[in-house]
Formats: structure tokens, sequence, C-alpha cells
């Protein structure tokens, strides 16, 4: 069965983030005013066959902790839902 794993990795809430800063700072230039903090990110979606929902589960939890997330600097969360989306042929 394939599924589709929506993939949210954020600096943890105590560790200084520049890239957002700059932008926090960047943002008045533009005309947006008003923004407290900005923290930047990254999204990934990941197609994956797995036998059930629990195992694609685990295997998204799996990648976030060996591999997509430093866990000593970021936190991750995701969603899994049933997909019939492709997979990028290559």
């Amino acid at each position: 069965m394939k599924f589709s794993a929506d993939i949210q990795i954020m600096p943890l809430i105590d560790i200084h983030d520049p890239q957002g800063d700059a932008v926090a700072a960047t943002l008045p230039g533009v005309g947006v005013e008003g923004v407290a903090q900005v923290r930047i990110g990254k999204n990934i979606v990941m197609i994956l066959e797995a036998a059930s929902e629990e195992n694609a589960r685990e295997m998204v939890q799996l990648a976030c902790e060996k591999l997509l997330a430093n866990t000593i600097t970021e936190s991750f969360q995701f969603t899994i839902q049933p997909t019939t989306e492709e997979s990028p042929e290559e």
C-alpha cells in the first residue's frame, strides 16, 4: 500500500535561528509590519510503500530520527495518509 508522509522539521525553540531572524528583520522593508518572530524549517513530502499505516509511521519515524532531522537541534512531526500518488521516476 502507498502512503504519503508530510514531514515538518523545525529548529528547537531554544535554538537560535539566524535565518528566521534575517527574514524577520527584512519584513518591514517589504511592508510587512508587526511580525514578532520568524522560524525557518523544512517541509519534506515522502511517498512510500508499506504493509500498513503503522508500518509507514515506523518507517518515517526512523527516517526522521536517523537522517532527516538533527534531533539535537531540531524537532519533527509528520502526518501519514494513504495515497495513489506515484513516485517520481528517475
